[in-house]
């Protein structure tokens, strides 16, 4: 175990549970309880007003507190990947501030509408789910700067993609993608699109177009 200040690392002490002790360290701003074989985070977590950084990774859980959601200072990251979570709360709505989340490798079929608020989010991970679709409301997550797709089902974007006019990188490695859509093509920040390991992609023409511009093609 870490320790120092306002930071408290419990990573990988096979705990089993989060010791009642750590829920009175209400001045905590980065919390680290990954891999520890957590089935479950009580809703005490919410006392942890001032937290920045939350890392629930690497766990057993099937879900989390409606509590976690009174984080509203919680910006910096909150890592939920490689869980069993197919849902997450509305309540994390309110992470408005919030500006990396990972959930991937998790049971995901289709993207939280709570992610829909967290207007500050510049990056995404929801590699490693069964998601077969995104939503349309995607586009309206205009500070995202990367997207991570990595192993989904997904065979196409939305034409909301537009909106994301901050997007520097889109990671579609392993994904069943057919077709690019144009918004994604006129996005004027993009920097790289990752389609390594996709082997139903039709027609490439607008490979070109990219590379002219700058942006970096891996296929």
């Amino acid at each position: 175990m870490q320790e120092a200040g306002l930071d408290l690392n419990l990573w990988k002490q096979r705990l089993g549970r989060v010791p009642d002790w750590a829920w009175e360290r209400t001045e905590l701003q980065t919390l680290v309880l990954a891999d520890n074989d957590l089935t479950d985070v009580p809703a005490e977590i919410g006392r942890l007003q001032r937290l920045r950084m939350l890392d629930l990774g690497h766990n057993l859980l099937r879900a989390v507190p409606e509590s976690l959601g009174e984080l509203e200072g919680l910006s910096d990251f909150l890592y939920l990947h490689d869980n069993q979570l197919c849902e997450l709360p509305a309540s994390l709505a309110r992470l408005r501030r919030l500006r990396y989340l990972n959930i991937g490798e998790n049971r995901f079929e289709r993207l939280p509408e709570c992610v829909r608020s967290m207007a500050g989010l510049m990056e995404l991970r929801a590699g490693g789910n069964p998601l077969e679709e995104l939503p349309g409301w995607l586009g309206e997550l205009h500070a995202l700067r990367e997207l991570h797709l990595r192993d989904t089902r997904i065979r196409c974007l939305p034409d909301g993609v537009a909106g994301l006019v901050e997007l520097r990188q889109i990671d579609l490695r392993g994904t069943r993608m057919e077709e690019l859509p144009q918004a994604l093509l006129a996005l004027p920040r993009l920097e790289k699109i990752d389609l390594r390991w996709v082997g139903t992609l039709r027609g490439r023409e607008w490979v070109s177009e990219l590379e002219a511009r700058g942006c970096v093609v891996y296929l």
